[in-house]
């Protein structure tokens, strides 16, 4: 009798956390789009950066082969939405310092890669992409995140897409719940493994890894890396939801990760433009 209790209760704690992780529907039409998209890491980039990842040359290529994108935005020092993806300017120019630290002007000062190739502005890289490729945004992470997003939907709501969001940060998944409940919006996530390896501390590591914040965020979305998948990610599809993978590259296993993702975004190669998930 008592093991039948505890078994019962257990089973009313699982079903429960199942329905609190479990990422949310997505209306059929808006995710169509996604549906089989590759979609190219930061634009269609060269590996040797002569074609920088982020540039609009990346974009426009990108859209001129007929690749789904996924690109990175932040604020600029003076509140412009760039596309850029680092925290700091380091790797990809040959000054230093964070992005938010410098205003567009400064940025744009600056080559990317030592290429003629500059930071562009998020208006800029929708101009080309409006229409002609769907498009993943990601919204970087930072404190003054309410402004990023208030300012990264106004431009969203001048395009007519396709277009959705996400994010690492669930504060900003959130906010797109909360204030823009018509477009999808995604969950950015690793495994334990690499949120640890990473530096990130074990709380922190096993409310990503778990993420138990969907109860919060309601994503449409699980976008997710490396390691082992969370459990949240297999509720995706009887959810309704959508399951994104970054980033393939050549030598992954293209067979699997077909098998198993709606929508794969990738690098450094170039595959066909659509794809039909294995059952």
């Amino acid at each position: 009798m008592v093991f039948a209790i505890v078994g019962g209760v257990l089973v009313v704690l699982f079903a429960l956390y199942c329905f609190f992780v479990s990422p949310r529907r997505a209306d059929a039409a808006k995710k169509a789009p996604f549906q089989g998209l590759m979609a190219a890491h930061r634009g269609l980039y060269e590996k040797d950066q002569s074609v920088p990842e982020n540039a609009l040359e990346a974009f426009r290529r990108a859209a001129e082969n007929g690749y789904g994108v996924e690109l990175d935005v932040q604020l600029t020092r003076d509140g412009e939405v760039v596309v850029f993806h680092d925290d700091t300017v380091d790797r990809m120019t040959e000054h230093k310092g964070r992005v938010d630290g410098f205003t567009l002007a400064e940025l744009q000062a600056m080559p990317l890669m030592g290429t003629e190739h500059r930071v562009p502005l998020f208006t800029d890289v929708m101009a080309v992409l409006d229409g002609v490729s769907p498009t993943i945004v990601e919204l970087k992470s930072t404190e003054n995140y309410p402004e990023l997003c208030e300012k990264t939907l106004a431009i969203l709501r001048t395009r007519k897409g396709p277009f959705c969001v996400e994010s690492f940060d669930p504060r900003i998944v959130r906010w797109f719940y909360k204030n823009a409940p018509d477009l999808v919006r995604g969950q950015l996530t690793e495994s334990f493994r690499y949120w640890r390896k990473a530096g990130a501390p074990l709380h922190k590591a096993l409310l990503m890894h778990t993420l138990c914040v969907n109860f919060l965020t309601h994503p449409q979305f699980i976008a997710f890396g490396r390691g082992r998948r969370p459990l949240c990610w297999f509720l995706a599809r009887p959810a309704g939801a959508m399951t994104v993978f970054w980033t393939e590259r050549p030598d992954s296993d293209h067979g699997t990760l077909q098998k198993r993702y709606d929508c794969r975004i990738f690098e450094h190669y170039r595959p066909e433009t659509r794809y039909e998930r294995k059952r």
